[in-house]
């Protein structure tokens, strides 16, 4: 397939276009500034514009671009560039393939489980309808850009992800450092639900969505097996064999992270069932094996093998 990928330097770009070419894909990557090599394409999400002559003869988009949700305090002019490189791009992908002659068979099109708002210990999948909240409105609105895609004929998924266990960054990454250092602990009450999944498995169902013919609309991206923020914390206590007794009252968090500390101490009980019903198979069901995959081997496994 000839597949153009927007946001391809991200924490799940980047591994994603190493996985499609392995796969013996074609990868066109959309970057915002001057192509720089054969394989990119230029695009800018805020005016509007995508070389046409990218996404011709493409078979499937990839949308992932979007501003990193945890990686600054929550001011009024970083909520909007959360909004605005999310929707802008994803209305610049989807008018660019109506106008399209042949558009792409498929469009993946980035979203989050955050639209179901604060959801307590009810567990919701991709029928339940959106919540509340700044992250829920968002996620409505960034999906709802998509619309000329699908009405250009276009097979439309929505990738709700959840929170993607990593190392490397994103919502995982301080988490990680500040357990390394004995400081970790859980967040609030502990009682607020965290949808998860491993990186290689949110790759990996990304890989399985482009052929997934009969699978369009909403998709959760998160493990089978959701847990609460206290049982996630003392999970990764144990994994890195430090203490996990160091709880950050919530109004610490509002103090630390503004109006962004209102969704890290709720949740979400999110379950993939439009995935596990189209057949994907999860490498990583539990959290467990999600951080023991973003962990790697150990030093005395890696000498002996």
């Amino acid at each position: 397939m000839r597949i153009a990928v927007a946001g391809s330097s991200g924490l799940i770009g980047a591994p994603l276009v190493r996985a499609l070419l392995a796969d013996g894909h074609e990868v066109v990557r959309l970057v915002r500034h001057a192509p720089q090599a054969a394989d990119e394409a230029r695009w800018d999400p805020k005016g509007g514009m995508v070389d046409a002559a990218a996404l011709t003869g493409t078979d499937a988009v990839v949308n992932l671009a979007g501003a990193g949700v945890g990686d600054r305090r929550w001011t009024a002019a970083y909520k909007r560039e959360l909004r605005d490189s999310r929707i802008l791009g994803t209305s610049t992908l989807a008018r660019a393939m109506a106008a399209m002659d042949e558009p792409p068979k498929v469009f993946l099109a980035g979203s989050a489980v955050g639209i179901y708002g604060d959801t307590g210990d009810r567990v919701v999948d991709e029928s339940e309808p959106p919540g509340s909240g700044f992250l829920a409105d968002l996620s409505v609105d960034w999906e709802a850009a998509a619309r000329p895609a699908v009405k250009a004929g276009v097979r439309v998924a929505h990738l709700r992800t959840g929170l993607v266990v990593t190392a490397k960054g994103g919502a995982f990454g301080p988490l990680f450092r500040i357990f390394r250092l004995g400081l970790g602990g859980r967040l609030g009450s502990g009682r607020q639900y965290w949808s998860f999944v491993s990186l290689a498995d949110e790759v990996s169902a990304i890989r399985f969505l482009l052929t997934a013919d009969d699978v369009r609309g909403p998709v959760n991206l998160t493990a089978p097996q959701p847990l609460t923020n206290a049982e996630a914390t003392k999970a990764m206590g144990r994994a890195l064999h430090r203490p996990a007794v160091f709880p950050v009252p919530g109004f610490a968090l509002q103090a630390a992270l503004g109006e962004f500390a209102d969704d890290v101490l709720t949740g979400q009980r999110a379950v993939p069932h439009v995935l596990t019903d189209a057949g994907f198979t999860f490498a990583h069901p539990t959290f467990d094996l999600a951080l023991t995959a973003a962990l790697g081997p150990s030093p005395s496994s890696s000498s002996s093998s």
